[in-house]
């Protein structure tokens, strides 16, 4: 059961819907994987990235470049350009209760809420602000009284909203044990629990099995074997995995397996903020593996998202190193694929980053009880789950409703891949580090001694923390 729990909570979405849950909700403050999580993540989703990858959501294509050679009619006034409107959530009105969802939740959650009026004799509104207005905007109406008394939302969102007292923490019980120990631990935040959860996802390693028919045992083989598609002129990328010009939530699993770690973590999971690991013995090993893959040509650092996704939807790539957003474009490609963890380096185990989405009760709310109420007893079902799992793409977080959905290899393959890793970290700090390490990937792949450069992130990155 254990290992079953711990399967569960780290599985990303199915093929047949992951292009939908990579563009609404990146789950991630990283850089967003594609202007999708990307939900991603994040989503970005992150984000994040995003995201996306939410990135994202959760879960980023390229804006064509300007062509400012063309020709100007100067005897023609060019019509003004339309200033994007500011988003304004909705009002709340006279309801007693309101729960606020992105456009690809609100059709679940709808017809439930209904149900939970007719029950109790309520008025109750289920209002659709897009996922990326959610966070910013709940901060923002809350201490008007104009804001909803529920959201949904992504587990790193938490370092923020709890912080400033934004969300209120949700005793779950005995009802902990129906979901997985990730999804869980990804909503607990200072010894609290402060969200119901309701999906989860991960990058995984894509293998294309006309090129490559057997799983590589370790990232070596993974290498030689790429390196020498390459060399042969059967691909163009041997690994595909987005950089332009760094990807710290991509790169994770290689930094994590060649012995590197970003936060601390105490017994109980929780990261620690005061042990930033970026320059540590292990960490600098790792950036000594990103010199020595640049310089064999295995990872390049002008691999966006596009590329990734168009090398390897054209069999141009061997592996690719993504999420769930991705997988729906190669299957409509028509490449024969595998999805499987990352396989070890030089010993070590690559961690992903493990983003979880669930519902949250605002600090602001004057109708705490009902909130209560309505999570645990009308969304705390295997029905909801899985009616959130076929519109959003995400497999649920509970135990008995992944259960309904485990046999399909690409679900079970991301499980297997999440059950490496961690919840992306939800600490505020975690905020100050993505630019710098960024950079310091950047400047590895450009010839900078890869020590020097994650030395130089890593005291960046302790400045940022400590002006706050």
């Amino acid at each position: 059961m254990k290992a079953s729990r711990r399967l569960i909570g780290t599985v990303a979405a199915l093929t047949l819907v992951a292009a939908a849950c990579g563009s609404d909700d990146t789950t991630s403050d990283a850089p967003a994987e594609t202007t999708a999580a990307e939900e991603s993540v994040e989503e970005t989703e992150s984000t994040e990235a995003e995201t996306e990858a939410e990135g994202d959501e959760s879960e980023e294509a390229e804006e064509a470049p300007v062509d400012t050679e063309a020709p100007v009619d100067t005897e023609v006034e060019a019509p003004a350009e339309e200033e994007e409107e500011e988003f304004s959530p909705p009002a709340r009105g006279d309801a007693d209760l309101v729960i606020w969802a992105d456009d690809t939740r609100t059709p679940v959650l709808t017809p439930i809420a209904q149900q939970f009026a007719d029950d109790e004799g309520l008025d109750v509104q289920v209002l659709e602000v897009p996922f990326d207005q959610i966070r910013d905007n709940l901060s923002v109406t809350g201490p008007a009284g104009e804001g909803p008394d529920i959201i949904i939302g992504a587990h790193d969102w938490l370092g923020e909203l709890v912080s400033n007292g934004v969300v209120l923490p949700i005793d779950l019980g005995a009802d902990a044990e129906l979901y997985s120990d990730v999804a869980v631990q990804a909503f607990t935040y200072d010894g609290g629990v402060y969200g119901l959860p309701y999906a989860t996802e991960n990058i995984a390693l894509i293998r294309n099995t006309d090129l490559v028919p057997d799983a590589p045992a370790t990232f070596e083989e993974l290498s030689e074997t790429a390196l020498a598609l390459a060399a042969d002129g059967t691909v163009d990328v041997p690994l595909a995995i987005q950089q332009d010009p760094g990807d710290p939530y991509h790169n994770y699993p290689l930094f994590t397996g060649a012995g590197g770690y970003i936060f601390g973590q105490a017994d109980d999971g929780s990261y620690l903020p005061d042990d930033l690991g970026l320059d540590s013995e292990g960490s600098l090993a790792a950036a000594a593996r990103f010199a020595e893959w640049s310089e064999s040509g295995l990872i390049s650092k002008d691999v966006s998202f596009d590329i990734m996704n168009e090398s390897f939807s054209t069999g141009k790539a061997p592996f690719a190193i993504t999420g769930p957003w991705a997988t729906g474009g190669f299957a409509e490609a028509g490449v024969n694929f595998a999805v499987e963890p990352i396989p070890s380096i030089d010993g070590g185990t690559p961690n992903v980053f493990v983003g979880v989405q669930g519902f949250m009760i605002s600090a602001f709310t004057e109708n705490e009880d009902l909130s209560k109420t309505f999570l645990l007893d009308y969304l705390n079902t295997e029905a909801v789950q899985l009616e959130l799992f076929a519109t959003g793409g995400r497999p649920p977080a509970m135990l008995s409703a992944f259960e309904q959905v485990s046999d399909d290899p690409i679900v079970q393959g991301f499980g297997l891949a999440g059950q490496q890793g961690a919840p992306q970290p939800s600490i505020p700090e975690m905020g100050s580090v993505w630019e710098s390490w960024t950079d310091a990937y950047n400047l590895i792949f450009t010839g900078t001694d890869p020590a020097e450069a994650f030395t130089t992130a890593a005291d960046a990155i302790r400045t940022k923390i400590d002006e706050g």
